[in-house]
């Protein structure tokens, strides 16, 4: 039985039993969340340390400034091509499908229960504070401890590359406080691995919630969009990925071999950030330098949100179909135009993507805002489609960018080339 000490094994049993759970005894399931959420929010207290010590590491390492720059505006680049892509694409199949055509619902006829009302205003209020402005204010932290308390992954990005900068350009004084740092990363990378063995318990208890919460059959003609979403990010995985993948020498396929316990801890969770720690220290391993990783994993969890991206668009359409607003070509541009900014700032943990949704409608003025509670109840299905997606993206970005800077290991990573 020497398969059940595998971890990719023992999540996935656990998801198994968790959709069983919540399928035959859901009032039981419900409660279960409490396990899902404790455990993201154990890896998402490491998140923050890590990256500060990985990148400030990295850089100090890396030594010639110039290279970081060089890192910084090809990751920023490859970021906004592939998210654009993956913005039409959700775009023109919720054109081509129209999966809300027919509903005809009012929004304010809507009802929902009391907590997924209070879900739904917390959102929507969230929304509401978005803005292009705040997001590039919201880069700079109030305090440097701020940063780290408050968990802002691109605020303690900033300050790890300031700190790497400043520490690269003290030379070989800085060498006892990089040492320093690569060991408190090596005790926070330990942290990680004692937390992830609860990753099998988690999977079960947040796949519990869902489906005793939302069950199969309560998604109707919701089921419609679920499909697109799905299909639409497995096709955008396997082709547009795939294509870039292979034009640059990796295989795909190995690829999601290679990460495959990451992707399962994200589908269990439904946030990529459960499995950021992780993915780190695999890529390591696998051939990409500690600089590469430290700055483009982190600001991929930001920046380039494939998946996100792909929900965004389809869901926008989705509304508008399903309440009968109409659209011209100009105004569906004009959403995706403002999506190239807002989907920029989606968090990568549950329910960031919903509110950058109603950011984004409620900058449209044209599409209701309340008619967003008609996915609210399968948000959460959506959102593990979402965060592999963005997982996947994410990984292969590194890799490619590590390539294109001649800082991929081809002896280590061989087993991710075609």
């Amino acid at each position: 039985m020497k398969w059940l000490k595998n971890l990719y094994v023992q999540v996935l049993v656990g998801i198994v039993l968790g959709i069983l759970m919540g399928a035959f005894w859901p009032a039981e399931a419900v409660p279960l969340k409490t396990l899902g959420v404790a455990f993201v929010n154990a890896v998402k207290m490491l998140i923050a340390p890590i990256i500060f010590c990985t990148v400030v590491h990295g850089i100090a390492g890396m030594g010639d400034l110039k290279k970081l720059g060089s890192v910084g505006w090809k990751a920023l680049v490859y970021f906004e091509v592939v998210t654009t892509v993956a913005l039409v694409i959700g775009l023109m199949v919720a054109r081509v499908v129209q999966p809300g055509s027919g509903m005809h619902m009012n929004p304010a006829e809507i009802v929902l229960s009391a907590e997924d009302q209070k879900d739904f205003d917390t959102y929507t209020k969230a929304g509401e504070k978005v803005t292009v402005v705040g997001h590039l204010m919201q880069i700079i932290p109030k305090t440097f401890v701020s940063a780290f308390s408050e968990g802002e992954i691109l605020q303690v990005l900033l300050i790890a590359i300031l700190s790497g900068v400043a520490l690269a350009r003290m030379g070989h004084h800085a060498r006892p406080v990089v040492d320093l740092l690569h060991a408190v990363s090596q005790m926070f990378f330990g942290i990680v691995g004692i937390v992830t063995k609860a990753a099998p318990l988690a999977a079960f208890g947040a796949m519990a919630f869902v489906i005793g919460k939302y069950g199969f059959g309560a998604l109707g003609n919701l089921m419609l969009l679920m499909g697109c979403v799905y299909l639409t990010c497995v096709l955008f995985v396997f082709v547009v990925l795939g294509a870039i993948a292979w034009w640059n020498g990796f295989s795909l396929w190995k690829v999601l071999k290679h990460i495959k316990e990451e992707l399962l801890l994200t589908l269990g969770t439904s946030s990529s950030e459960a499995a950021l720690p992780g993915l780190m220290r695999k890529m390591e391993k696998s051939g990409c330098s500690q600089g590469v990783v430290g700055i483009v994993l982190p600001a991929g969890y930001s920046f380039n949100l494939d998946g996100t991206s792909i929900y965004l668009t389809m869901a926008a359409l989705f509304v508008a179909q399903a309440t009968d607003t109409p659209l011209s070509l100009a105004q569906e541009l004009g959403i995706l135009g403002i999506l190239l900014l807002t989907s920029k700032g989606a968090a990568a943990v549950t329910g960031g993507g919903f509110i950058t949704l109603a950011a984004t409608l409620g900058a449209t003025h044209t599409i209701p805002v309340a008619g967003l509670a008609l996915i609210l109840g399968i948000d959460r299905f959506l959102s593990e489609a979402r965060a592999i997606t963005n997982l996947i993206g994410n990984t292969l970005a590194m890799l490619v960018v590590a390539k294109w800077e001649n800082e991929f290991d081809a002896e280590k990573g061989k087993m991710l080339l075609r």
